[in-house]
């Protein structure tokens, strides 16, 4: 059984920008010489989010993006905005709400995702930033 941890880095635009990162993934994989094991991707930041969706323009550019701002709007106002004094009380719930971290299995040297399933990194904060995201292969 061996460990390999690896980094991705990368700018975003935040205002939950959504950033498929699957090709990275299974070109990590492909580099690590494991062929059996699982994947955990974690996001670093309090107002990053990691998970699977379909990555398509409705999905990515509306869908999620609307069903966010009805849950967790970037408009209301929040308490810790008053006690840090900035404008991001939205982007750490919607980061609490999706989770900043996935397990994925993987066999045979390939992520065992569906059809239309990729790895997407959401930025929920209310600038642009440098993220790095986690990549942590379990597996021989």
């Amino acid at each position: 059984m061996h460990i390999i941890t690896r980094q991705i880095e990368f700018s975003t635009q935040g205002f939950s920008s959504i950033y498929n990162i699957t090709d990275s993934i299974q070109s990590l994989l492909d580099n690590s010489g494991l062929t059996e094991g699982q994947v955990l991707i974690f996001g670093v930041g309090s107002t990053t989010g990691i998970c699977t969706l379909e990555f398509e323009p409705g999905l990515v550019n509306h869908d999620l993006k609307n069903m966010l701002e009805h849950i967790a709007s970037y408009k209301q106002h929040y308490a810790h905005n008053k006690t840090w004094g900035d404008d991001n009380g939205a982007s750490h719930l919607r980061s609490a709400l999706i989770g900043t971290s996935l397990n994925v299995p993987f066999t045979g040297g390939k992520l065992l995702l569906g059809t239309w399933q990729q790895i997407v990194f959401i930025d929920f904060d209310t600038c642009p930033r440098n993220r790095k995201v986690i990549v942590q292969f379990t597996g021989c």
